[in-house]
């Protein structure tokens, strides 16, 4: 795993794994599964705009055999929607070029 953030604290204990990250992330109440969408965070059914989405946990990982095979793990409060959830999605070049800005947005970058 990798630093997070600027503003976004790392969890204590980070997990070793995106699995691990998951787990604990649930195990904290973040129940939704979030998705990174062109408008914001779509959550059952209901769509987040990013700029009011609130990160509050952090989880970056490093692929094993290639550092560019990265990933991101959030824990995310939906306040407009009444959420919290879950998102996992490619970090660096693995990201899609859609979802570049709302991810910047998100992790303030």
């Amino acid at each position: 795993m990798t630093g997070g953030a600027p503003g976004v604290p790392e969890t204590p204990g980070a997990p070793d794994t995106v699995t691990e990250a998951v787990r604990l992330l649930r195990s904290l109440g973040y129940d939704d599964d979030l998705e990174l969408t062109v408008e914001g965070l779509s959550a059952g059914g209901c769509l987040e705009p990013g700029s009011s989405a609130v990160v509050t946990h952090q989880f970056r990982f490093e692929g094993n055999s290639d550092p560019a095979d990265e990933a991101i793990v959030l824990g995310i409060v939906c306040p407009t929607v009444g959420r919290k959830g879950v998102l996992v999605a490619g970090y660096g070049a693995s990201m899609a070029p859609e979802h570049v800005e709302l991810m910047h947005a998100l992790i303030g970058h």
